[in-house]
């Protein structure tokens, strides 16, 4: 599994923009990190995700996207991993 999870996380830093990526279980441990951005994010960016799926709890998990002057952080849910993904816009 974790060569698998290497393999998306360098594809995905492959895509033009992207400066990172965390990936984190249900815990906030984070699985894998790659990029400029810290693994230590991973909490934070767990519970980001459980905050914003209690605001309409039987629909799908939402995608959040956190924009600042030139970065964007694109946060997903997916069962029990989340994803964040770091872009420079």
């Amino acid at each position: 599994m974790e060569k698998e999870l290497d393999k998306v996380m360098e594809e995905a830093m492959e895509t033009p923009g992207v400066t990172g990526i965390v990936i984190a279980d249900h815990q906030g441990l984070c699985v894998g990190s790659q990029g400029a951005v810290s693994g230590s994010a991973a909490g934070v960016l767990v519970a980001l995700a459980e905050h914003a799926c209690r605001l309409q709890p039987n629909l799908r998990p939402p995608v959040l996207t956190l924009s600042g002057d030139d970065t964007q952080c694109i946060i997903q849910r997916q069962g029990t991993i989340t994803a964040a993904i770091f872009k420079s816009i």
